[in-house]
């Protein structure tokens, strides 16, 4: 039990900090309560791939500087690419009808899977994690099991919430709040840009 305690503890850890996911979410989970957990599924697919990577001793290959400047670099410009999308539909209404579902919600879920999977800290993330559950000799698996249960937790109540308090925004509130996510996630791929620029 206190393997998934602990584990629960650090998916709460690794889910709530205001990051990119977390803006992309909120962002879409405003017009949409499906796209916002899709973004969300898309990311905890990413960190599962990398968990898997870990399980059987493939991360040590991807850890690497030449690997970790090249997602690096792929995460700026996919961070770029969703900020200037945000910009771009800053003046959409937030009740939107014409939506085509499935291949929307696809479209969000890859945006989350990417967005993850191109960060180079997830690696670093994943690694330490591993690491923390071998020091502390937790149960691997209920451990994981409680981060799951923790991330995935967050990914469907914290859309759900912004969701259902859109009626309380307006127009002109969601077009700032378009603004301020495009900054945000611009500023994210400033900051990494920053960080590869310095390393290399």
């Amino acid at each position: 039990m206190e393997s998934f305690i602990e584990g629960f503890i650090l998916g709460l850890g690794a889910a709530i900090p205001l990051g990119p996911i977390n803006i992309l979410i909120m962002n879409n989970a405003i017009r949409k309560y499906s796209n916002g957990v899709a973004i969300g599924v898309g990311a905890m697919s990413a960190d599962a791939v990398y968990l898997i990577l870990i399980l059987v001793g493939i991360v040590g290959f991807l850890n690497n500087v030449i690997i970790l400047n090249i997602l690096g670099i792929l995460g700026v410009l996919f961070l770029g690419y969703l900020s200037y999308i945000i910009y771009k539909n800053r003046n959409n209404k937030i009740k939107i009808h014409n939506e085509k579902t499935h291949s929307n919600i696809f479209k969000k879920y890859l945006q989350g899977f990417f967005l993850t999977l191109l960060n180079p800290y997830t690696i670093a993330f994943w690694i330490s994690i591993g690491s923390y559950i071998v020091t502390k000799e937790l149960h691997i698996f209920l451990t994981i099991f409680g981060m799951i249960c923790a991330i995935t937790s967050w990914i469907t109540l914290m859309p759900y919430f912004v969701h259902k308090t859109k009626h309380k925004i307006s127009q002109k509130v969601s077009y700032t709040i378009n603004i301020v996510s495009a900054v945000i996630l611009l500023g994210f791929a400033l900051s990494l840009f920053i960080k590869l620029i310095y390393e290399i």
